[in-house]
């Protein structure tokens, strides 16, 4: 197995055994960062546990919880990891468990490793450009890294249900968004709308349960650059809305333009 992505996996993991005993406690202070998005003892807890694991690998990491990093300092960067410790604040503090821990590899601004881990349903996703993307449902207690790539499923997996469905944002459903449901619906006739938080709406097109995933409002990069990776692997395109190309990483400004993730 890559080496990158077995450590990759281990601290997803490894991250989730900390957010669930904080998720499953009433130590649940919440606090508000700069810009009025929540932070919870979960976030910081879950960063600190993948820097000890990332920290091995020699290369730099942008985390949402970690300290600032001025474009002047990362631009000339080959190699970095894109990290959200905890994808979903908002889910998390409202215990509907559609929280994710989101950690990427990029090479030369572009996606070569995807590790999602959702801890509230056990469901492990991870990816790379040579071997493809997985799911398996891992068993925090007792796991290990190296049989799970033997024992996971290739993505895209068969759906029965062949109606078209679209996966948007459950906390932030735009306009624009339910305008392109309704076009969606005149091209397909039948269509199914499908409401999630965090990245999950990636994992579920990489999956195969949903045709497409349009983000018409803000997202960052560590929102998606793990996401973005395990679809792009599962043979899905995660496309810049106002570029019409391949969206890529470790830009100077980090907020993302709207996207559509699709076949």
């Amino acid at each position: 197995m890559n080496k990158n992505l077995k450590i990759a996996i281990t601290a997803a993991l490894e991250a989730g055994k900390e957010i669930l005993e904080i998720y499953h406690s009433d130590d649940f202070e919440v606090e508000l960062k700069g810009d009025n998005s929540p932070l919870t003892k979960a976030d910081l807890a879950s960063h600190n546990v993948i820097m000890s694991h990332l920290s091995k690998t020699d290369i730099p990491v942008l985390s949402e919880e970690g300290k600032s990093i001025p474009y002047t300092s990362r631009k000339d960067w080959k190699q970095l990891w894109i990290v959200d410790p905890i994808d979903g604040t908002k889910e998390f503090i409202k215990r509907n468990g559609e929280f994710t821990v989101n950690i990427a590899l990029i090479e030369n601004q572009k996606t070569v490793i995807g590790v999602i881990y959702v801890p509230a349903l056990g469901d492990l996703y991870f990816s790379t450009s040579h071997i493809g993307s997985y799911k398996i449902s891992v068993n925090l207690k007792d796991y290990d890294v190296d049989d799970l790539m033997d024992q996971a499923s290739k993505l895209p997996l068969e759906r029965k249900d062949r109606t078209f469905t679209v996966v948007a944002s459950r906390s932030h459903m735009s306009s624009e968004t339910e305008a392109y449901v309704t076009e969606m619906r005149e091209k397909h006739g039948d269509v199914k709308l499908i409401s999630k938080g965090s990245s999950l709406k990636l994992c579920m097109v990489a999956e195969g349960q949903a045709d497409c995933y349009p983000r018409f409002a803000p997202t960052m990069e560590w929102d998606t650059a793990a996401g973005q990776a395990i679809c792009e692997h599962a043979g899905f395109e995660v496309i810049d809305w106002s570029t019409k190309e391949r969206m890529l990483y470790n830009r100077q400004e980090l907020l993302n333009k709207w996207f559509l993730v699709m076949k």
